[in-house]
């Protein structure tokens, strides 16, 4: 599964508690999470292992942070030989976690066989500010936080995603995305 989604979506608490779901069930759990490099020193924080501490800690649970080393598209210039590799090593789910969301920033979803776009349900003009590129490229839609003051915006964004979705072409024949 590839995710995406802008900065503070959530994404790495998702997979925590989706991998901690899956390796509770018996699933062997990989998560390859790509940060952004800085273009001044080339350095990165690779601070997604920090943010998943449980499944860090799980031994049915591999994560590798990774810089993005100056390649476009969210991931690194290695990711689909990463994921290769731990499906070579056992790994029955492998999560990639972009470097974020953006226009073009959606390189993963040709590597794995679901790409998910979570997104907030408040964060201003959604449907402006991620655009058509990343959208055409989403099998699924997942409004994260929705829960609380935050029920009713993540009901509209909902909606409001539902209806973009109906005006794109389908990449395929069988799958139809869902919000």
């Amino acid at each position: 599964l590839g995710l995406s989604g802008p900065p503070g979506a959530g994404k790495s608490t998702f997979i925590e508690c989706f991998g901690k779901m899956l390796t509770e069930r018996k699933h062997r759990v990989s998560v390859l999470a790509v940060d952004p490099s800085s273009s001044t020193s080339g350095g990165s924080l690779l601070g997604d292992k920090t943010r998943m501490t449980e499944l860090s800690r799980d031994m049915n649970a591999y994560i590798r942070p990774s810089p993005t080393s100056g390649t476009l598209g969210g991931v690194t210039r290695t990711t689909n030989e990463a994921i290769l590799l731990c499906e070579g090593g056992g790994y029955d789910v492998v999560l990639v976690e972009t470097v974020g969301v953006g226009q073009s920033e959606f390189a993963v979803a040709d590597m794995v066989d679901m790409f998910i776009l979570l997104l907030p349900p408040a964060g201003g003009d959604e449907l402006q500010g991620i655009k058509r590129g990343i959208i055409e490229m989403a099998d699924l839609v997942a409004i994260n936080k929705a829960d609380g003051d935050l029920v009713v915006p993540a009901r509209r964004i909902q909606a409001e995603y539902v209806s973009a979705m109906k005006l794109l072409r389908k990449r395929s024949k069988v799958w139809r995305p869902k919000v």
